[in-house]
């Protein structure tokens, strides 16, 4: 026989099983702040050749990156400029591409400085600026707070460590790095990206260039290096290189009358 202590109960664990289920949950995405439009036309030279109705868009492909995307300091204080460079920096190579979301990203972990393969923030060898994470940290980005500052601040600056990792991204999306954009390039023209990429290569090597001779590491870099300096410096870029600038237009879909 069921007693009135034991249907006490069981109404008991059903209140505290509504209250658990249906409790309202903080959204724990990061928040634009008041002044985030000042911060983008300081820094970020991509926002302020948009359009009024296209920094609109940019705004809300923020609020989208930051409700997907977790950003978290390690042994560094992510401030409001830190958080809104990176948000750019991933925006930036994709911004025409409708609905592009990064999939194989969830967190971006915030270093103060430079750190070593072993992710290491003190000792020697720190060569590293910023990195896409494999293994245990798969779906994890890390960049250098200092860097990411300094590439944006630095003018006519071609290098930009953060985009450089959203772009090995794109790479990925395709489930290789392998330095072909195959989800956004059209399968005829692989072969034609595939030699001006080794030609490029070839020439950086030689010191027929402009570009950093990292792109020469492989083709995975290259491609990451050289949307770096697209996209910093488009102009410089397009005159420099015009046949790869042709080919990085179609691939991010630029429209042609953009001249950033």
């Amino acid at each position: 026989m069921i007693t009135v202590l034991q249907i006490l109960v069981v109404l008991l664990f059903i209140v505290i099983l509504i209250v658990v289920v249906f409790k309202p949950r903080k959204n724990a995405s990061y928040h634009l702040p008041d002044h985030y439009k000042d911060l983008l036309q300081d820094y970020v030279n991509f926002y302020t050749s948009l359009n009024e109705e296209d920094q609109k868009h940019f705004h809300q492909r923020l609020e989208k990156f930051y409700a997907a995307v977790k950003i978290t300091g390690v042994n560094a204080e992510v401030e409001d400029l830190d958080r809104v460079l990176i948000g750019a920096a991933a925006i930036i190579p994709v911004f025409y591409i409708k609905d592009w979301e990064y999939v194989h990203l969830k967190e971006v972990l915030v270093y103060p400085g430079n750190f070593n393969v072993d992710f290491d923030q003190a000792g020697n060898n720190r060569s590293v600026l910023g990195m896409v994470g494999t293994g245990a940290l798969q779906n994890v980005m890390i960049l250098s707070k200092w860097e990411l500052r300094q590439n944006f601040i630095s003018p006519g600056s071609t290098r930009n460590t953060a985009i450089h990792e959203f772009a090995h991204l794109v790479d990925k999306m395709d489930g290789t790095f392998d330095g072909v954009p195959e989800i956004l390039l059209t399968r005829k023209y692989i072969p034609q990206w595939n030699f001006l990429m080794t030609d490029l290569i070839e020439k950086i090597a030689r010191g027929e260039t402009d570009i950093d001779l990292y792109a020469t590491t492989n083709q995975v870099e290259c491609f990451a290096v050289i949307c770096e300096y697209y996209f910093m410096q488009q102009q410089q870029f397009n005159i420099q290189y015009p046949e790869i600038g042709r080919m990085l237009q179609q691939v991010f879909r630029v429209p042609a009358n953009d001249h950033n």
